[in-house]
């Protein structure tokens, strides 16, 4: 099965976190963490603020490591980790993104997470 390697950010700001719906592709319209994947010879740090200047034009602190998921999907197997991050700029501009919400703990169900960020999810709530 193939093997795929993403960081992902959980930008808060107080009460909330940041989430984005994907515009393209098998998941479109299903909401994740920013993120993606990481390149030979990057840190997960690294690599972090690297997608979220791609996707977000922002930069970030990548403040701890919150928690790693693997997951397996039908077509691959995904490793997934997660940084508790900050911005620090206010300015977030969607360049990949459909749409994107600031949600509070009680909102975190109230979107359609991609499967492996459930897990995310349950660790945020118990956090949050």
């Amino acid at each position: 099965m193939k093997q795929i390697e993403v960081v992902a950010a959980i930008i808060r700001k107080g009460d909330r976190i940041f989430a984005t719906q994907r515009g393209y592709g098998e998941w479109k319209d299903w909401w994740e963490f920013p993120g993606g994947k990481m390149e030979v010879g990057e840190t997960s740090e690294e690599a972090l603020k690297r997608e979220i200047r791609e996707e977000l034009s922002t930069e970030i602190s990548v403040d701890e490591l919150l928690c790693t998921v693997e997951y397996d999907y039908p077509k691959f197997h995904l490793t997934l980790h997660c940084f508790i991050c900050s911005l620090l700029n206010e300015a977030l501009h969607l360049n990949e993104h459909e749409a994107a919400r600031w949600l509070t703990k009680d909102e975190l169900g109230s979107v359609r997470w991609l499967p492996a960020d459930w897990e995310v999810i349950e660790r945020l709530s118990d956090t949050m």
